[in-house]
């Protein structure tokens, strides 16, 4: 099959043409090196993988530099970040644009080291796994947002997505695509060789206790993260969990989103929900190992919410948008109320909360959107249209605020 053309790739060139230096970050084999030799097939590229590249790096900076001149593309860049030092010597004694292209797959750890090293002089991007609208060649590339103006455009270049549980059993790395790739020996691979060279030197446990630690959480996406639960179910420590957690989100496998908080919901939960990146990892770490079982099974509902998820955070980092600050769930008790209510996702946007609901139905009832009134209760805010992202045919007013909408116009 043919290089998958990536959205974020025009805001990317333009970027660059800008900015002195351009960072990357994604889990590995998202596609971060495919995607730079592709775009940017011009400059020069050097990987920190390899052990010898690295020691020239930190031993001897400059001949490191004679023999990678600019423009270059380091990649894994955060397994030698003293280099960011000598970047930025460089950058500030040049006015040139576009002199780096940085990235890495721990993106916290990278972060940290950017911030104090390349503060105000690097422009920062995330690369996701393949999104439906890559796979399928769709060309529409705004994040999602269920206002009547983003709905009206999407119509414009709506395709079915057929066989939607093999898309979400198979997952959404690059290279299952672009290659007859067997399914389970990709995966297999790639915890091996993520353990291998990602994690080996953030861990003291053994491989095998950290690949239980990782089944254990993909069996979660989609739940509040509960780290005494991990713990019990593990044998370790509640701390211990909460590293691991740690490293598991800066080296993006998992996605922690975060509750809505406002002072009017005070009986709000505060507690993050934990999703996994990507559903065809957490479907190898958890033995699903065909599309079939999975869609009638008893984890079905989850992983179903876990793929529509990724797919709206891939609009946005596709757009080169930070979502960080504009999704959250919300989960509750209304003095009022004997059960919990609870939003799926809340989208923030210009003062307006968009409730959204996530369902794996072809028949959606308003009832659905019972709990989306609590939003009312917040100062300073709107309640936008609510939407019920689900497997309806076409879209469909539920009631004149409530819209179910098939998963194709994410």
């Amino acid at each position: 099959m043919p290089y998958i053309q990536r959205a974020i790739s025009e805001i990317l060139k333009d970027r660059v043409k800008t900015s002195k230096c351009t960072l990357i970050v994604g889990a590995r084999q998202v596609g971060k090196s495919t995607l730079i030799k592709h775009d940017f097939s011009e400059y020069n590229r050097t990987n920190f993988d390899d052990k010898l590249t690295r020691l020239q790096a930190r031993e001897e900076p400059k001949l490191f530099f004679m023999n990678n001149p600019c423009p270059l593309f380091i990649d894994e860049v955060q397994k030698e970040g003293e280099i960011l030092e000598e970047i930025k010597q460089k950058v500030d004694e040049s006015d040139e644009r576009g002199q780096f292209i940085l990235s890495g797959s721990q993106k916290l750890e990278l972060m940290k080291g950017v911030s104090e090293s390349l503060a105000g002089r690097v422009a920062i991007y995330e690369l996701l796994g393949l999104s439906m609208r890559e796979i399928k060649q769709i060309q529409f590339n705004k994040h999602f947002v269920p206002t009547e103006a983003y709905i009206k455009e999407r119509e414009n270049e709506i395709k079915t997505y057929d066989n939607i549980w093999d898309l979400i059993h198979k997952g959404a790395y690059p290279e299952l695509y672009d290659v007859e790739r067997d399914w389970q020996e990709f995966y297999s691979s790639y915890v091996s060789t993520y353990l291998e060279r990602d994690i080996n030197e953030l861990i003291s446990a053994d491989s095998i206790t950290f690949t239980k630690f990782l089944t254990a959480v993909a069996a979660r996406t989609g739940e509040l993260l509960n780290y005494a639960n991990i713990a019990s179910d593990m044998g370790v420590s509640e701390p211990t969990v909460k590293k691991w957690i740690s490293i598991l989100e800066r080296t993006g496998i998992v996605y922690l989103l975060q509750p809505y908080s406002a002072s009017a919901l005070n009986r709000a939960i505060r507690t993050p929900k934990i999703y996994f990146r990507d559903t065809g990892l957490a479907c190898y770490l958890t033995r699903w190992l065909t599309a079939d079982a999975l869609k009638n099974s008893a984890v079905a509902g989850n992983m179903f919410e876990t793929f529509v998820v990724s797919e709206i955070l891939k609009s946005y980092s596709n757009e080169g948008r930070d979502y960080r600050f504009n999704i959250f769930y919300y989960r509750g008790k209304d003095k009022n109320a004997s059960d919990e209510n609870e939003i799926d996702l809340i989208i923030e946007e210009n003062g307006i909360l968009y409730p959204v609901e996530i369902k794996m139905s072809g028949n959606p009832k308003a009832i659905m959107g019972a709990a989306n009134p609590i939003l009312d209760k917040i100062p300073d805010k709107k309640r936008g249209m609510g939407v019920i992202l689900c497997l309806i045919d076409k879209k469909t007013y539920l009631r004149e605020n409530l819209l179910a909408l098939p998963i194709e116009y994410v």
